[in-house]
């Protein structure tokens, strides 16, 4: 592989002096050859600097690095998890294929099957009203769970709204008191649901936030029996907190919580659009999911779009990429592929153990459009940084009667990434001022990439596709990198000394021993504390 990492070097120094409008210029097909579909999907990366010659070689970079074969031995049931010895198989927690998975030689899909038939039985009993409350059906459902307990359904419940045609969901993460008090104070205890997310029931933020919002149920209610559903692997402890075993549904330890959403940590999206539709969101990740195992490589969207995120971070030196999704119901998309991608490739130690030769995961973020274009666009375009955009619109909004809205978005999102291609030269830009002072402040450098991602509209099936291409591409990356995408230990420290500092921080005794700088912070905050 090092050859070939030596001649993409070289494939970067000459895209360095290059515009990406020439390549349009020389190859009129460029789009076509640049871009792929799946169904209703199409993956446009014309507007990068990869010409065909970097594309080769990006694609015999896929193959050398064993990436393939990795692939298969994920859907397989391998333990790819080598740190921590574990299958990765989130893929099966959406297998509509009916084929068997296995591991450790056994199909689990029976089991995975039982527990979404028991998710469907409990949604629609919510749902329809056969299964309430203390004041009858439920009116209200509060999740409380963390990371890939939260994020995932958080980020689905937004942007399948449209759907959602069962109780209000809201969710709490934060252990700061202010989050779970604001989303419980408008709520009636009576017709409250609360769903626990936490696999280990230990979680000290989500059990904090749990134990708080069963205190506020008690002192309405005089009892919490009835108004909690877990999802959890811990049936000792969610019965000592007093879930009925019924409603406890579990998830296995080849899900990684950020790759959950699909299983039981889904619960509460179902429970807002109902079985049916849950069921077209593993549909569509399915579909996603075949097409990343079958389609070769030089038409694989997942591995496209990884490859461009390698062409970018790697030969281009770019250190990190905004997702700017143009729909509002995408909005918490950039911060669920913040923990996507950066838990997942966030490393500098690969699976041998040694220091990565080479940069790894990318700094993500972004914001919705139109938003953002009145807020970060000005770095994008002028900034000394050049930073690859990813956009995401649909051609069609759910809005029929609002369409002059939707095609102001469509043309908003296409200028944007026009824009960021062809820029402004002086010249032009002497053209629309009277001071000629005022010229060079309107010049923009062009060539700043960017892809897009465009499909009919955001129902459920597309949904799931949008997600598993993302988490693919996140293997993808993480495989040619030569790391582990599916364990977090950089998580673990700060929640080891954060359980050493508690008793300090309630004392305010003890922390002499402390770094000059811990001790000074703590120190001040005991003599600020009411």
């Amino acid at each position: 592989m090092t050859d070939i990492w030596t001649e993409l070097a070289a494939a970067g120094e000459a895209a360095e002096g290059r515009r990406i409008l020439s390549l349009f210029e020389k190859n009129p097909d460029r789009f076509r050859e640049f871009s792929v579909s799946l169904d209703d999907m199409l993956f446009d990366f014309s507007k990068t600097n990869i010409d065909a010659h970097s594309l080769t070689l990006l694609l015999e970079l896929a193959a050398a690095s064993g990436m393939p074969e990795r692939r298969d031995a994920m859907f397989r049931g391998d333990p790819i998890n080598l740190t921590e010895g574990r299958a990765v198989l989130h893929t099966a927690l959406r297998n509509r294929s009916g084929a068997p998975v296995y591991v450790d030689g056994k199909d689990v899909m029976p089991e995975v099957e039982a527990v979404l038939a028991r998710m469907a039985d409990f949604a629609s009993a919510v749902r329809d009203g056969a299964v309430g409350g203390k004041g009858g059906r439920f009116t209200d459902v509060v999740n409380i769970g963390i990371g890939g307990s939260d994020l995932g359904p958080v980020m689905a419940t937004l942007a399948l709204a449209p759907y959602a045609d069962g109780p209000r969901l809201h969710y709490v993460s934060n252990v700061d008191g202010a989050h779970v008090h604001d989303v419980l104070a408008p709520l009636d205890p009576a017709t409250t649901l609360v769903i626990v997310a936490s696999k280990t029931f230990t979680t000290i933020e989500t059990m904090t936030n749990a134990r708080t919002a069963k205190a506020w149920l008690e002192k309405a209610l005089g009892t919490s029996d009835g108004h909690f559903a877990a999802v959890s692997t811990a049936l000792d402890k969610t019965a000592a907190f007093g879930v009925d075993p019924a409603r406890v549904f579990g998830f296995w330890d080849w899900v990684g919580g950020r790759y959950s959403v699909w299983g039981a940590v889904g619960l509460p999206l179902m429970i807002a659009i109902g079985p049916e539709r849950f069921s077209e969101f593993l549909d569509g990740a399915h579909a996603m999911d075949r097409h990343f195992a079958t389609a070769p490589l030089p038409q694989n969207m997942p591995v496209l779009l990884g490859l461009v995120g390698i062409w970018h971070r790697n030969v281009m030196g770019y250190p990190s990429r905004a997702v700017l999704p143009y729909d509002q119901r995408l909005s918490r998309l950039p911060a669920y592929l913040q923990q996507l991608d950066m838990e997942s490739n966030g490393k500098s130690v690969g699976i041998d153990g040694k220091p990565l030769p080479r940069a790894s995961g990318p700094i993500v973020w972004g914001e919705p459009g139109t938003n953002g274009q009145h807020a970060f666009y000005q770095l994008i375009h002028q900034g000394t940084n050049v930073i690859p955009a990813e956009f995401l619109v649909a051609a069609n909004g759910h809005e029929p009667d609002l369409r002059p809205h939707h095609d102001l978005l469509l043309a908003n999102c296409l200028a944007q990434s026009e824009a960021l291609m062809l820029g402004r030269d002086l010249a032009a830009a002497e053209k629309t001022v009277t001071d000629p002072a005022l010229a060079p402040h309107k010049v923009f450098a062009g060539d700043r990439p960017s892809t897009t991602l465009i499909y009919d509209r955001l129902d459920p099936a597309t949904f799931g596709k949008i997600i598993a291409l993302y988490e693919h591409r996140v293997f993808v990356e993480g495989a040619i990198w030569g790391l582990n995408s599916f364990d977090q230990w950089g998580v673990e420290l700060g929640k080891e000394l954060a359980t050493a500092l508690l008793p300090l921080v309630q004392t305010g005794k003890g922390f002499e021993a402390k770094d000059g700088s811990t001790a000074g912070l703590l120190a001040a905050l005991t003599a600020l504390k009411a």
